[in-house]
């Protein structure tokens, strides 16, 4: 019997009618397997993964694969977004085995739920050398019940690898270290193309993030230029939706020409702190263009009736990866007429197609048109994107995730001020309104929401996230509500979520499901980590309270997540990106009547290297503040900028305010 038509989440949703006797997780699955003495198999994926979409097609709905499946395993279907914590527990143990991983994950488990061997896309047929499914099911299925004594020895080896924490190693990190190991990226950046060297390319928006810290601490000219001529290639290319916004996962070339067509909200969270503080810097149309396209999509497509954003849009339509998108000459010309040759030249669009006899649009070539040229193209890509949207949509996973939507409300808040948005504030507090009042339970985050069905308790990164979005909405609103959300998150964090004896975070709270293992990562994947974003969320908090135990919390924090850091760099720099900040970031501190066009002008500074602390009337500082005195000094607008224990005299003109925090960062 497949038991998937009362899940909540769209993935399992999607297998609901497979011949499968699909199972969701949870202890009753691991009961049936033990009463029947059988192996477990997981599948684990997400709405919009391509690769998962053609797994289920050739095997899953195949009802002789099916057979095989029913009679062999307990099988277990599993969205990842829903479950990060099981999906990265048995991500580890394929790469313990040697396999690069990737969705669909597929693993062989004891009934005891302890991973003995897996793979990800298996074939129905042997192809290309790979093993067909039905040849891999009874091969695991013999072993099981031939070579017990094989299966607990990998079971064994790999529990015991996946219940190893990686051991801090040596000191923490200084400025010194930082600007090297900024050096040391320049130096593994793609010259031509931007991002990472090869393919496949991923915005990697942490990776981003660090370059353009060690550019500002620097001065680096190399950093700065790879960083804005990484954003500047992804906008061009096809990874980029020239006519709806937003950008797709990755791209499968070096070129950012061809991209993995799904959208993820997570991706675009990110990315849009990133175009936004390249406008800042560089004042530069296409980096402004490729921000307001991103919450374009974001408020056309991806909100929910709630007013949360939801997860992702699939990368396939009626069958096929990209159908939604992509186009042929002769399709544009039916659109725009005696227009089409201008924008057939400037978007590349020719009659035998980039890939695959398709035309995916970008500007790679063609690049930034002048002003007059650019504004001929916007009508005519108004009339492709009303033509597009008649064609069948790819599936919107509309689950609403609280990390993820923490994301987006910090990017949309962050961005405002850097694009001259005020607006985004509005669809940023909505969202924040339905995670805080419909997704917690006595302060705590649930996970996953859909259809009123809340995934509960949260994971580390749902409190991280939003612990980070409500200090934004602060600096932004100084409504001290936000404040004391924040501070409540940080609490469960440190009492539920910290593990003393390696200190970090673990994915999942005391108390939670047990699981194998109890996953305490560190490194970044496709979202930056738990650690990392908690460890800026408190340096954040300390810089704006100014309270030394703030500060002492912070460092030590810091501390330990520096050192493990260290150890591999490139998959830490959410953590070397707080550490950046809690070494050189400002606190400003707004006070008085009238402030109103300073903290605006405060709000305008880069995010990387400041917080903002909009003092009300009646409210005190702390008395370890170290702006406590000047504060009380005066009953006018005034802003007084802190770099640690040091502040400014006071600053009462906007100009000079950014000016004497320029001057600041400098000096610190």
């Amino acid at each position: 019997m497949n038991r998937l038509k009362d899940a909540s989440s769209p993935y399992l949703l999607q297998h609901k009618d497979n011949p499968v006797h699909w199972w969701e997780w949870g202890p009753e699955a691991f009961a049936e397997a033990t009463r029947l003495g059988r192996p477990v198999l997981i599948s684990i994926g997400y709405a919009a993964c391509h690769w998962c979409h053609v797994m289920a097609h050739e095997s899953f709905e195949d009802p002789a694969v099916a057979a095989v499946m029913n009679e062999l395993f307990i099988n277990i279907k599993i969205d990842r977004e829903e479950r990060p914590d099981v999906d990265h527990i048995y991500m580890s143990a394929l790469h313990l085995l040697g396999e690069q991983g990737g969705w669909p994950l597929t693993m062989f488990l004891t009934p005891q739920g302890e991973p003995f061997w897996g793979g990800t896309y298996f074939p129905k047929e042997p192809r290309f050398g790979r093993p067909g499914f039905v040849q891999v099911m009874r091969e695991i299925a013999r072993i099981y019940r031939a070579e017990p004594e094989r299966v607990a020895k990998n079971a064994t080896a790999l529990k015991e690898h996946l219940a190893q924490s990686a051991e801090a190693g040596g000191e923490g990190l200084t400025l010194a270290d930082l600007d090297q190991l900024g050096s040391r990226l320049v130096g593994v950046m793609d010259p031509v193309n931007g991002g990472l060297q090869g393919a496949p390319k991923f915005p990697n928006p942490p990776i981003l993030e660090y370059l353009l810290r060690y550019a500002h601490r620097s001065g680096n000219h190399q950093a700065r230029h790879s960083f804005h001529l990484s954003l500047e290639h992804m906008a061009l290319g096809g990874i980029h939706d020239h006519l709806g916004g937003g950008f797709a996962r990755y791209a499968v070339d070096d070129r950012w020409l061809v991209p993995h067509f799904e959208k993820m909200l997570y991706d675009n969270a990110q990315l849009l702190e990133l175009y936004a503080l390249a406008y800042a810097e560089t004042g530069r149309a296409l980096f402004r263009d490729a921000a307001h396209g991103i919450v374009a999509w974001l408020e056309r497509e991806m909100v929910t009736p709630d007013g949360a954003f939801a997860a992702s849009l699939d990368a396939d339509s009626e069958g096929e990866e990209g159908r939604f998108y992509v186009w042929t000459l002769d399709e544009i010309r039916e659109v725009l007429g005696d227009d089409a040759d201008l924008f057939a030249k400037v978007y590349d669009a020719t009659a035998e197609g980039n890939w695959e006899g398709h035309v995916i649009l970008n500007r790679l070539v063609s690049e930034e048109a002048p002003p007059a040229v650019e504004e001929r193209l916007a009508p005519l890509r108004d009339k492709l994107l009303e033509r597009r949207a008649t064609r069948v949509r790819p599936g919107l996973d509309d689950k609403v995730l609280a990390d993820w939507n923490g994301l987006m409300i910090a990017a949309l808040v962050r961005a405002a001020p850097l694009l001259d948005r005020t607006d985004w504030l509005q669809p940023a507090q909505r969202a924040y309104r339905f995670i805080r009042e419909t997704m917690s339970r006595d302060g705590r985050l649930g996970h996953s929401w859909r259809g009123g069905s809340l995934i509960y308790p949260g994971f580390a990164l749902d409190h991280a996230a939003m612990m980070r979005a409500a200090l934004a909405l602060f600096e932004a609103t100084g409504e001290n509500t936000y404040l004391t959300d924040a501070v409540g998150w940080r609490d469960i964090l440190s009492e539920e979520f910290m593990v003393p004896e390696t200190g970090r975070l673990a994915m999942t709270a005391k108390g939670a499901d047990p699981l194998v293992v109890r996953p305490q990562p560190s490194h970044d994947d496709a979202v930056p980590n738990a650690n990392g974003v908690f460890a800026e969320a408190l340096v954040r908090l300390a810089q704006i309270t100014g309270t030394s135990a703030d500060r002492d919390r912070a460092e030590a924090v810091l501390t330990r997540l520096a050192a493990i850091a260290r150890e591999a760099p490139l998959g830490h720099t959410s953590i070397l990106n707080a550490l950046d900040l809690h070494l050189r970031g400002l606190s400003i501190l707004v006070t008085g009547e009238g402030s109103e066009a300073l903290r605006e002008a405060a709000l305008r500074l880069p995010y990387l290297e400041r917080n903002i602390h909009v003092l009300r009337s009646g409210e005190a500082l702390e008395p370890d503040h170290p702006a406590q005195a000047l504060a009380a000094s005066s009953d006018g607008p005034q802003a007084l900028i802190c770099a640690g224990m040091r502040c400014s005299l006071p600053v009462r003109d906007p100009d000079a305010l950014v000016a004497e925090a320029r001057e600041f960062t400098l000096r610190t």
